[in-house]
């Protein structure tokens, strides 16, 4: 075609990786970082990438960076090939050398996902399963989609529909919900509180957190038409001594699960009639390919039976969106 070169033979993988980081990122030293790699190189791959191709893929300044036409042409091919690369690598080559670390995001210590991650630690003692605390699935994705992070645990259909379409995921658990509360508050001496009960109070479930939306989005769906309000925005209390000073001045309840862990001056109880479930899923990126998330399958399969997690989510309550994505 006039004005295109033919296209090489040969395409290094190093340059469509080096051209993913730079899409994903829009910041060349960020993913410079990301690749372990200096930011000239990254450069060079780039110019040596558009080089072979013929085109120019990204527009910069001292700025900004934004992608073609051309390098939005390239991006789905590139995440393609990069995927069938690393497995090839993985079926091939992995499985007989030395694994990476796989980074595994558990949110909080104490919930089911540190359950998941014990037990396949178990299930896998050669391979190397490294704990993560994030705050929340949208926060994590993020992450995955980006390479900081291997694996993630949350409401999977709470994320935007294109992040869903990059990730892979199996669900873990469908867990009863619960209210965090000041131990002296009215409702803290039920053994578990109504959700009628909850008609009038205000509860905090991460408004304003953007890490935290598909949580956010949960609690808006059992809220509606039961007289709940959603707590304003505010600061995320970092830490439990900051989270029981929080709770001693606000005195409002926040939404949780069972296996939230009280904190001083606090008390977990459980949510009924109905009972509102979190669907927990095992969330990691498309065509990542490790012996650790084997493991934490087969982990998350055998503490679902033990522990029947996975009753069918309509005996309680669930939103109709993650009904459809069970």
């Amino acid at each position: 075609m006039p004005g295109h070169r033919p296209l090489p033979g040969h395409l290094d993988p190093r340059l469509l990786r080096a051209f993913l980081a730079v899409a994903e990122e829009l910041h060349f030293t960020r993913a410079a970082a990301r690749l372990y790699v200096a930011q000239q190189s990254l450069s060079r791959d780039i110019r040596r990438l558009e080089r072979e191709l013929g085109v120019e893929l990204f527009a910069r300044t001292t700025r900004q960076v934004t992608p073609t036409l051309d390098a939005e042409r390239l991006l789905p091919y590139a995440r393609r090939v990069l995927e069938a690369h690393d497995a090839l690598l993985e079926a091939f080559v992995g499985r007989g050398g030395e694994e990476r670390p796989l980074l595994v995001d558990v949110n909080t210590p104490g919930l089911v996902s540190s359950r998941v991650l014990d037990r396949a630690r178990q299930l896998a003692p050669g391979s190397e399963l490294m704990a993560r605390y994030e705050s929340g699935l949208t926060g994590a994705a993020a992450e995955l989609l980006a390479g900081r992070l291997d694996v993630s645990f949350g409401r999977f259909a709470g994320l935007d529909p294109a992040v869903r379409a990059r990730l892979e995921q199996r669900i873990v658990r469908y867990e009863p919900m619960a209210v965090v509360l000041p131990e002296d508050h009215h409702l803290a001496a039920l053994d578990a509180v109504p959700l009628a009960a909850l008609a009038g109070e205000t509860v905090y479930a991460g408004a304003g957190n953007p890490r935290t939306l598909e949580w956010t989005d949960l609690a808006r769906h059992l809220f509606e038409g039961r007289g709940i309000n959603l707590a304003s925005p505010a600061p995320v209390a970092l830490g439990i001594e900051e989270f029981r000073r929080i709770m001693a001045k606000t005195r409002i309840p926040v939404l949780a699960v069972v296996e939230f862990p009280a904190t001083p001056g606090t008390v977990v109880r459980p949510l009924v009639d109905p009972v509102p479930l979190s669907p927990v899923s095992l969330v990691w990126r498309k065509g990542l390919a490790h012996r650790g998330i084997d493991a934490l399958v087969r982990a998350s399969i055998e503490l679902a039976s033990e522990e029947r997690w996975l009753l069918d989510p309509r005996e309680g309550w669930i939103p109709a969106t993650d009904v459809l994505n069970c």
